[in-house]
């Protein structure tokens, strides 16, 4: 697909962008993505959206953030890949460290009504998504059937165990169905120039290795508060599979009970996260923010932050030249198809638990979505502007 390649501040102006306009969430993000990336931009195809998706579904870390990374690197290398996160978290992680800071503080920060419109509104950029990559990637019945199965098998077995196993299971029936000589063809239109050289791909991938068994260390031989931070938030980011909402458990262990952060300022922090756009991971700043082990404050926000999200920009960097490498070989894109056809199935799971069923509460909350589907699909109106009107709707009509 021959696009113009994008300079890594145009990359990152388009992600700031987004970063102030992406309510709902990561499956909700990747409907955004793949609506500014896919539709609009063209900066690749849907299988190739679908391909990163895949592979940031396998890895550890934050999925939407990155595939934002990936979206980044491939438009501009590293720099790209930089600019994209950092467009991309800078709004929320801003009100994030504010909050922390104590300069804003309470619930009532965004009303109820308007937050139940933003979930109204992921629901619409969700089922657009689903809408829009399976007419692309689940062609035939074979595929769909495989859509339908990958979307039963994750909501009998939710969680990370759940997705991973469906995924490669995917792999395994994409490679019966159209692995044999000549069903597949090797090198796809969608598989362009590698962004990276393999050998820096390794590279990367050694030092996310490195940094997961030396900052502990560190932190016990150099007993420093901002280390201490750092080796907390970078193992935190390194073992999160599934999510955002996973880091829950695993912060609160990190954080609250050695006391560095109160129980009920985490939770009410966690709280406020919903509220913003933007990754959940951005939950960091607010708590380096706020932590009382003696490098909190900006400092406190800005180590905890990037010390999250280094893993995962270590993980797709460092994977995504060994992924690429799998559409030049026919075998691996029978195998890599049927996971594609997986990924909607995942999406389609998400969209009903937990999008829909957090959402969809009454008649008009669907007639708010359906509208707000629409406007999406048809009316071609942009998401910015969607989710905004979903927020006033909140507040006015569902809980007015």
């Amino acid at each position: 697909m021959a696009t113009p390649r994008a300079s890594a501040w145009q990359v990152f102006v388009i992600f700031l962008r987004l970063g102030l306009t992406s309510f709902g969430g990561p499956v909700a993000h990747l409907g955004y993505f793949r609506q500014e990336f896919v539709a609009r931009r063209r900066w690749l195809d849907e299988a190739a959206y679908a391909d990163l998706v895949a592979l940031c579904q396998f890895l550890p870390g934050p999925a939407s953030s990155q595939v934002g990374m990936a979206l980044g690197l491939r438009q501009a290398g590293m720099p790209g890949a930089l600019a994209a996160w950092m467009g991309f978290t800078l709004p929320s992680a801003l009100a994030m460290a504010l909050l922390g800071l104590g300069l804003v503080a309470g619930q009532a920060l965004v009303p109820t009504g308007v937050l139940h419109g933003f979930k109204v509104a992921a629901v619409a950029v969700v089922a657009q998504a689903v809408w829009g990559m399976a007419r692309s990637l689940c062609r035939g019945a074979a595929r769909l059937l495989l859509m339908g199965l990958a979307c039963a098998l994750v909501l009998r077995w939710p969680g990370v165990a759940g997705q991973l196993g469906t995924l490669l299971l995917a792999a395994l029936v994409g490679l019966a169905l159209w692995g044999r000589g000549g069903a597949m063809p090797a090198a796809p239109a969608h598989a362009g120039p590698s962004v990276m050289r393999r050998r820096t791909g390794a590279l990367l991938l050694a030092l996310f290795a490195a940094l997961l068994m030396l900052l502990p260390l560190a932190a016990r031989v150099w007993p420093q508060p901002a280390l201490a931070l750092a080796d907390a938030f970078y193992r935190a980011g390194a073992m999160v599979f599934g999510g955002g909402h996973v880091v829950l458990p695993l912060l609160q262990a990190e954080v609250v009970a050695p006391g560095w952060v109160a129980a009920g300022d985490f939770l009410a922090g966690y709280g406020l996260a919903q509220a913003v756009p933007g990754p959940l991971f951005s939950f960091a700043a607010f708590v380096g923010a706020a932590a009382r082990n003696g490098a909190g404050g900006w400092l406190g926000a800005l180590v905890c932050l990037v010390a999250i999200f280094l893993p995962a920009l270590l993980l797709v960097a460092g994977a995504l030249p060994f992924w690429e490498r799998l559409g030049h070989d026919g075998r691996a894109r029978a195998a890599l198809s049927g996971v594609n056809a997986a990924v909607v199935g995942l999406l389609l799971a998400a969209l009903y638990h937990p999008v829909w069923s957090s959402a969809i509460h009454a008649p008009i909350d669907l007639g708010v979505a359906l509208a707000a589907f629409a406007a999406l699909t048809w009316a071609r109106v942009p998401p910015w502007l969607v989710v905004p009107l979903c927020g006033v709707a909140g507040l006015w009509l569902l809980h007015g």
